[in-house]
Protein backbone atom coordinates (compact mmCIF):
# COMPACT_ATOMS: atom_id res chain seq x y z
CA UNK A 1 0.00 0.00 0.00
CA UNK A 2 1.44 3.50 -0.61
CA UNK A 3 0.05 6.97 -0.23
CA UNK A 4 0.41 9.61 -2.34
CA UNK A 5 1.12 13.57 -1.30
CA UNK A 6 0.26 16.21 -3.38
CA UNK A 7 2.32 19.48 -2.76
CA UNK A 8 -1.07 21.14 -0.40
CA UNK A 9 -2.24 17.96 0.71
CA UNK A 10 -1.53 18.05 4.93
CA UNK A 11 1.17 15.67 5.62
CA UNK A 12 0.32 13.04 8.75
CA UNK A 13 3.01 14.32 10.88
CA UNK A 14 2.64 18.08 9.98
CA UNK A 15 0.77 19.86 12.70
CA UNK A 16 -2.14 22.25 11.40
CA UNK A 17 -3.39 25.73 13.22
CA UNK A 18 -6.54 23.59 14.54
CA UNK A 19 -3.93 21.10 16.21
CA UNK A 20 -3.24 23.05 19.32
CA UNK A 21 -3.85 22.50 23.56
CA UNK A 22 -6.29 25.27 23.28
CA UNK A 23 -8.73 22.91 21.30
CA UNK A 24 -8.28 20.19 23.71
CA UNK A 25 -9.05 22.44 26.51
CA UNK A 26 -12.51 23.84 25.43
CA UNK A 27 -13.98 20.26 25.35
CA UNK A 28 -15.55 21.05 28.68
CA UNK A 29 -19.55 19.35 29.65
CA UNK A 30 -21.17 20.74 32.40
CA UNK A 31 -22.90 17.84 34.27
CA UNK A 32 -26.18 18.69 36.46
CA UNK A 33 -26.82 15.87 38.89
CA UNK A 34 -30.28 14.44 40.22
CA UNK A 35 -31.11 14.45 43.80
CA UNK A 36 -34.11 13.87 45.48
CA UNK A 37 -34.07 17.81 47.06
CA UNK A 38 -35.02 20.22 44.36
CA UNK A 39 -37.99 19.81 42.25
CA UNK A 40 -38.22 19.94 38.59
CA UNK A 41 -39.22 23.52 38.49
CA UNK A 42 -36.48 24.82 40.39
CA UNK A 43 -34.07 22.77 38.20
CA UNK A 44 -35.95 23.85 34.45
CA UNK A 45 -35.92 27.37 35.83
CA UNK A 46 -32.30 27.09 37.04
CA UNK A 47 -31.20 25.55 33.22
CA UNK A 48 -33.42 28.52 31.47
CA UNK A 49 -31.72 31.39 33.67
CA UNK A 50 -28.40 30.13 34.22
CA UNK A 51 -27.76 28.47 30.46
CA UNK A 52 -29.78 30.00 28.19
CA UNK A 53 -31.36 26.92 27.66
CA UNK A 54 -35.50 27.34 25.90
CA UNK A 55 -38.18 25.93 28.28
CA UNK A 56 -38.12 22.60 25.72
CA UNK A 57 -34.56 22.13 25.90
CA UNK A 58 -34.15 22.44 30.21
CA UNK A 59 -37.25 20.22 30.23
CA UNK A 60 -35.68 17.41 28.49
CA UNK A 61 -32.24 18.23 30.41
CA UNK A 62 -34.35 17.93 33.47
CA UNK A 63 -35.97 14.67 32.64
CA UNK A 64 -32.65 13.37 31.70
CA UNK A 65 -31.04 14.37 34.88
CA UNK A 66 -33.90 12.41 36.82
CA UNK A 67 -33.90 9.23 34.86
CA UNK A 68 -30.29 9.18 34.24
CA UNK A 69 -28.96 11.09 37.51
CA UNK A 70 -26.76 12.69 35.78
CA UNK A 71 -26.43 14.94 32.33
CA UNK A 72 -24.70 16.91 30.22
CA UNK A 73 -26.90 19.88 29.77
CA UNK A 74 -24.26 22.27 28.33
CA UNK A 75 -20.82 21.73 26.49
CA UNK A 76 -17.81 24.54 25.91
CA UNK A 77 -15.34 25.78 27.12
CA UNK A 78 -14.12 26.31 30.85
CA UNK A 79 -14.44 29.47 31.14
CA UNK A 80 -17.70 29.91 29.96
CA UNK A 81 -19.08 27.01 31.53
CA UNK A 82 -16.97 27.81 34.87
CA UNK A 83 -19.52 30.51 36.13
CA UNK A 84 -22.38 28.35 35.14
CA UNK A 85 -21.48 25.71 37.14
CA UNK A 86 -21.08 27.86 39.73
CA UNK A 87 -24.31 29.91 39.98
CA UNK A 88 -26.51 26.17 39.68
CA UNK A 89 -24.34 24.91 42.71
CA UNK A 90 -25.35 28.25 44.53
CA UNK A 91 -28.90 27.56 43.43
CA UNK A 92 -28.53 24.16 45.68
CA UNK A 93 -28.32 22.10 42.47
CA UNK A 94 -25.49 19.45 42.48
CA UNK A 95 -23.10 20.42 39.16
CA UNK A 96 -20.13 19.61 37.80
CA UNK A 97 -17.29 20.51 34.95
CA UNK A 98 -15.64 17.38 33.37
CA UNK A 99 -13.51 17.46 30.64
CA UNK A 100 -14.20 15.74 27.82
CA UNK A 101 -12.04 14.19 24.73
Amino acid sequence: MSFLFSATSPKPWEVSDSDTDTDFASSYSLIVWNDEVNTFEWVIQTLIEVCGHSVEQAEQCALFVHHKGKYAVKSGDYDTLKPMCNSITERGIGATLEQTD
